[in-house]
């Protein structure tokens, strides 16, 4: 029923468990390595018991050099093996399939890559490596899988994300472990891990949504986006076309790098990084668009590779499973003031 580990159901938790375990078994060795002396001595030398107390005078810089040196040479390895642990878990490999996650007073909200919808559980392909890119809707919360051993804070105004190789099918425990409001300890759910058939055959059942790319699109157009950013005469904006991962030059002679976080301030915050060459004129969206439609909006972003476009002449266009995007000039444009 309160199993003391809880089960290895990812690749990286056995990593986890052995520098816990390390770290604990050093911890106790140092405990009583120097607790125990400690102990010893003060029965020995208390003041009743007679014993010698004639200070020899002896040199005791070896011994210094030596509980110095050894236990620096310990926390050094343990450091490299944990941060070596830490920058894998950082940093997902180029295939991981992308799920979004909101988290909201009390639930979470997700969202797989073709469309599908749950809320507090999460449906995964076993031995398929999952990024999670998540933010808030209002609070800080945190997203914890302890089979996975995986945890983040999920911020609100930020994006943050995860990733994990699910290795045993089963239903795991999905937890936050950020006190968000009166109703923190009901927001909980379960991770269910499943074969990749049995995970299709899932994303095909019940209710189905377009996908985020496809969302994307269609608000890209809604809100008037393609009217300055795909080959607009009127409005001179940036080329979207292989923007994401790009580095981006900005005015005063500092650049960035267009990541997720740069995406949602450019539709949010628009004037607080202006792009070199451009004028400050891209009205903001803030208070506009829901966190469900700027995630969507990046997602789309991010699909225009360098080919979907080669200029302000150019225009925009994407295909996934589903079929091709409308172009944006194949509709009517909404300038931006």
């Amino acid at each position: 029923m309160f199993p003391i580990w809880p089960e290895q159901a990812a690749t990286g938790a056995r990593d986890v468990d052995n520098i816990v375990i390390a770290l604990v078994l050093m911890a106790l060795f140092f405990i009583f390595a120097v607790a125990g002396p400690i102990l010893y001595f003060s029965f020995k030398y208390r003041r009743s018991n007679p014993v010698n107390r004639f200070q020899s005078g002896r040199r005791t810089w070896p011994i210094e050099i030596v509980w110095t040196v050894i236990p620096l040479v310990i926390a050094i390895g343990f450091f490299t093996v944990a941060a070596s642990t830490y920058f894998r878990q950082r940093h997902p490999p180029a295939d991981a399939m992308e799920i979004h996650v909101i988290g909201k007073q009390w639930m979470w909200k997700i969202q797989h890559p073709q469309g599908k919808r749950e809320i507090n559980e999460l449906h995964l392909p076993e031995g398929a490596p999952v990024k999670l890119l998540m933010t808030s809707q209002d609070v800080i919360h945190s997203f914890y899988i302890p089979a996975f051993r995986v945890k983040q804070d999920v911020l609100p105004g930020r994006y943050t994300s995860m990733w994990m190789v699910p290795n045993k099918p089963g239903v795991y425990h999905l937890f936050c472990t950020q006190y968000c409001g009166t109703g923190h300890a009901q927001m909980s759910g379960k991770v269910v891990v499943l074969s990749k058939a049995d995970y299709q055959k899932w994303l095909t059942s019940g209710d189905q949504s377009e996908s985020p790319v496809m969302e994307g699109a269609r608000l890209f157009r809604q809100f008037g986006c393609s009217g300055c950013h795909a080959g607009s005469r009127v409005v001179r904006a940036p080329d979207l076309a292989g923007l994401y991962g790009s580095v981006v030059p900005l005015e005063g002679g500092k650049t960035t790098v267009a990541d997720e976080q740069y995406l949602r301030d450019s539709i949010l915050l628009p004037n607080s990084q202006i792009v070199a060459g451009y004028e400050p004129v891209m009205p903001s969206f803030q208070g506009r668009i829901s966190e469900d439609q700027l995630m969507a909006l990046i997602a789309y972003l991010k699909s225009l590779g360098a080919d979907g476009g080669g200029g302000s002449n150019q225009t925009l266009s994407y295909s996934d499973e589903r079929g091709t995007i409308p172009k944006p000039e194949d509709t009517p444009r909404g300038g931006m003031k």
